[in-house]
């Protein structure tokens, strides 16, 4: 396994894409359920904020830095990650690889079918067939259920009987995290679960990747917020991350 890096009490796996994409497939092909769980900055400081969930993202078998955020901190520390691994990348990967290796996949997440149109799993199981010829998509389920009722149980039964491999579980921080720590010794044939938060309304189509200058220059949090300015407060966390980790490590500088 790729070394782990401390960022302010989350040890954040040092890996690239291709690395975690190689460790995903290793993931696949073992003999027990393994999660993957990739933050960003504002999921760090939510981290920092709620030990309680610094305490779950750290369960993960597999943590990426989800965001130029995640590395910036890390060199502020003096323990410098190689590059982000984004989590919506990572998905890909695995599409990919899945549909060269026959393994089965299972998309859950986003909103449910509406007036005629297709639910976001549909159709982001449609959009990466396309992308993917050979990917088996088993089954698909929305997000928006009782996630501690027998609503849940009467989807943790619907994954089971498709039997997937690859289970991706969309449905934003923490929820995501928590559903797969509660459910995932239920799930008799899963043996990699992602938690990739909206990256189903990218894949469908509905929701726009920032352009790749945007992306190489680390400014897609630019882009978001420019596109849905109602995410201003969740974008605030990200300057509370940095200077509080500037703040960190010269505390911890005085300290020694």
């Amino acid at each position: 396994m790729p070394e782990k890096i401390n960022i302010r009490g989350v040890g954040v796996d040092n890996v690239s894409l291709a690395e975690a994409t190689a460790i995903c497939d290793e993931f696949i092909c073992g003999d027990k359920l393994r999660a993957v769980f990739t933050p960003n900055a504002e999921i760090l400081q939510s981290c920092i904020e709620r030990p309680e969930l610094m305490e779950l993202v750290n369960s993960a078998d597999l943590v990426t830095p989800d965001g130029a955020g995640v590395v910036l901190a890390s060199k502020i520390l003096k323990t410098p990650l190689k590059c982000k691994t984004a989590g919506c990348e990572l998905g890909i990967e695995v599409a990919k690889i899945s549909a060269e290796r026959g393994y089965r996949v299972f998309l859950m997440g986003g909103k449910p079918a509406s007036e005629g149109a297709p639910s976001i799993a549909d159709q982001a199981a449609e959009k990466l067939c396309e992308r993917f010829p050979g990917l088996n998509v088993v089954g698909t389920n929305d997000g928006y259920f009782n996630k501690n009722s027998v609503e849940n149980d009467a989807i943790i039964d619907k994954i089971n009987a498709a039997a997937p491999d690859v289970l991706y579980v969309c449905f934003g921080v923490p929820a995501q995290e928590e559903w797969i720590a509660a459910n995932r010794s239920r799930l008799t044939s899963v043996r990699l679960c992602l938690a990739l938060g909206g990256s189903l309304d990218v894949y469908s189509g509905n929701v726009r990747r920032a352009p790749k200058f945007f992306i190489k220059t680390n400014l897609e949090w630019f882009y978001r917020l420019c596109c849905e300015p109602r995410r201003i407060g969740r974008m605030m966390k990200l300057p509370k991350f940095i200077f509080g980790t500037m703040f960190a490590k010269k505390s911890r500088n005085n300290q020694q």
